[in-house]
């Protein structure tokens, strides 16, 4: 949760039983408990309104899909996924390779000769 280990939770709840005082605490934990509970409700509701709205050719619709790392991994990942999965590409034979026909050079500089220069070139 949010990336946070015990050592660090641990300190959380240290520095809250100071700044609150053990009084305090268990309120103070029952209304972040209640404002979390809340928060949660309420995306829950906004995705649901979401897809109800979108339509149902959206009914698989998942806002966490728009993310960019998501979306890449959806689309674009997906057929190379499944190929990792099939395990190591099939031995195949190579082509044998195709003979060697050199190309005819034209325009050959003889020795001593300058190429011609385009001003315009880049």
């Amino acid at each position: 949760m949010f990336g946070l280990g015990w050592p660090e939770v641990l300190a959380l709840i240290v520095i809250a039983l100071l700044v609150l005082g053990p009084e305090k605490l268990p309120q103070a934990a029952s209304q972040a408990g209640r404002a979390l509970r809340q928060l949660r409700q309420m995306a829950n509701n906004a995705k649901s309104d979401l897809q109800d709205n979108l339509g149902p050719e959206f009914t698989n619709f998942d806002p966490a899909d728009l993310h960019p790392k998501n979306f890449v991994r959806k689309h674009l990942l997906e057929d190379v996924e499944k190929d990792w999965d099939k395990g190591p590409l099939p031995e195949h034979t190579p082509l044998p390779p195709e003979p060697y026909t050199p190309v005819a050079v034209l325009d050959e500089l003889g020795y001593g000769e300058v190429p011609p220069y385009d001003s315009e070139a880049t």
